[in-house]
């Protein structure tokens, strides 16, 4: 049986300078001693630091890749996993106060929300729209975007990767 490969990216958004050669460990523990991680300071956070490692793996490597992360509780951090044959993509968020979210995404890496939790959510709130808005918002990951995205945005020494349009 061949093995299938696909790609991702980790982000480490911030994580305490003493931490940050146990998460590289990590990182190298799943992706193998090669995985280049090169820290630049989190200005968001004074004394954090962020890095952003792109792999190809085998599928599931995503997931091992957060489990392998999520035992710190002062890391935020972000992981995608692009599609693949037989497989949705994925993506994992991590908070020091919410913890672990997950996930599955399409190719476009927008949120897929299966019929089971948007059953769920409209049926939990009896009628109630600001329960089936929580439900909703519970289910995209939000509180994670909210926390996350003042630690996203590129700064000085950052990594920035920009997009062009052709044609």
């Amino acid at each position: 049986m061949s093995t299938v490969t696909t790609r991702g990216m980790v982000h480490v958004l911030s994580a305490p300078t003493a931490l940050c050669p146990h998460v590289e460990w990590a990182l190298r523990s799943v992706l193998g001693a090669g995985a280049d991680v090169r820290w630049v300071a989190q200005p968001a956070e004074p004394g954090q630091h962020r890095t952003e490692v792109h792999w190809t793996a085998e599928q599931g490597t995503g997931a091992r890749l957060a489990s392998a992360l999520r035992g710190w509780p002062h890391l935020r951090f972000e992981i995608t996993e692009e599609p693949s044959a037989g497989a949705d993509g994925s993506r994992w968020s991590h908070t020091p106060g919410l913890g672990i979210f997950h996930a599955t995404t399409d190719v476009s890496g927008n949120i897929m929300v299966s019929e089971d939790r948007i059953r769920y959510a409209y049926e939990s709130g009896d009628g109630d729209p600001t329960v089936l808005i929580h439900e909703l918002s519970l289910a995209l990951g939000e509180a994670w975007d909210e926390e996350l995205e003042p630690f996203r945005r590129a700064a000085e020494g950052a990594p920035v990767r920009w997009i062009h349009r052709t044609g």
